[in-house]
């Protein structure tokens, strides 16, 4: 969100960023564009999307707008009601297939409640953009909408691989069901290397959990949220990447996340798993090696294959830094304004 809404913002638009306070969020850094976060009681479950959905709507409304743009389907509700009383134009810009993600579809009222949602809103939101085509074509199928493509990648930036006194394993990214941590996490008793996990998400407390059942609690480390510019330390500094999902609904299966480019950037190779966005990039750059068997033995055997076989990962890694002027954010962001420019 920080990349589109700094694009936007040199582009000439005056952008305002809504999000929400966490008893854990870290200090706002200074940015070209306004940032607002919204304080909420409830910290999680219905209480906390109720809340947050009537705070979010009744912040919009007396606030001058002159173009909204719903973040996911959590925010789609207030943004669609306030740019109908307005008279304003509405994006929606789907990061995923909400309603097909792990923690959604295995829960068969959650899935009903939020699919009902999408039906009403999804076709009432004729602008829109996701993270690739796969994506975009099956909103297409669903609900009649022609979405365009803006991946999610980083920022081009100079890179000098740095020397690495210690081969570690990196995971960065929001810790949530469905990223394979139940095999992720007991694989690392047949790895020599330590597993730096940076974020947080509603599979922290079970991730926790699964660290100390398998003694694992000095080969595995916890950072949290941390700020982007320390993460990008954290990346730089890795060995290698981790970028797994289980196969348990399409939003994992069409996914394209932002850190399989986060790492691409930093010059490191990653694990990954072999669906169909990532095999097509992996198919022009081989970059990454991508399996279909996420068991602890099959993890656990792949990293030490990075870890080991010296020639294989300096070839991902040359091949890491022809792709990073290819997949970065100076080419996407050109789609992004183009994307608003015809629609304002």
């Amino acid at each position: 969100m920080i990349r589109i809404c700094t694009s936007l913002s040199e582009a000439g638009y005056r952008v305002t960023l809504v999000g929400r306070k966490m008893p854990g969020s870290v200090p706002l850094r200074e940015q070209p564009f306004r940032q607002k976060r919204l304080s909420c009681f409830f910290t999680k479950g219905k209480g906390f999307y109720i809340e947050y959905n009537i705070r979010l709507f009744f912040y919009l409304i007396i606030t001058k707008i002159d173009i909204i743009c719903a973040i996911d389907l959590d925010t789609i509700l207030p943004c669609y009601g306030v740019s109908v009383l307005k008279g304003i134009p509405r994006v929606y810009d789907a990061h995923e297939l909400f309603c097909e993600m792990k923690e959604v579809v295995t829960r068969p009222g959650v899935y009903r409640f939020w699919k009902r949602i999408e039906r009403f809103a999804v076709p009432r939101f004729p602008l829109g953009y996701t993270v690739n085509q796969p994506i975009a074509d099956a909103f297409k199928e669903m609900y009649g909408v022609d979405y365009g493509v803006v991946r999610n990648v980083p920022v081009l930036q100079p890179l000098t691989i740095p020397v690495k006194k210690e081969k570690y394993i990196l995971y960065q990214g929001t810790v949530n069901e469905g990223r394979s941590f139940e095999t992720l996490i007991p694989a690392m008793k047949q790895v020599a290397a330590p597993l730096i996990i940076c974020g947080d998400g509603n599979f922290m407390e079970q991730a926790r959990a699964l660290v100390a059942a398998h003694g694992l609690g000095e080969r595995v480390i916890f950072k949290g949220r941390i700020l982007p510019h320390e993460l990008r330390d954290y990346t730089v500094n890795a060995w290698i990447g981790v970028t797994l999902f289980e196969n348990k609904g399409l939003s994992n299966y069409y996914s394209l996340a932002n850190r399989f480019f986060d790492y691409l950037q930093a010059g490191i190779p990653q694990l990954g798993v072999d669906y169909p966005v990532y095999r097509e990039i992996n198919n022009q750059y081989p970059i990454a090696v991508l399996i279909n068997d996420l068991s602890p033995d099959s993890i656990a055997g792949q990293l030490n294959r990075l870890l080991n076989d010296e020639l294989l990962y300096k070839e991902l890694q040359q091949n890491c830094v022809a792709a990073r002027t290819i997949f970065n954010w100076q080419q996407e962001e050109k789609k992004l304004v183009a994307f608003y420019s015809t629609n304002t």
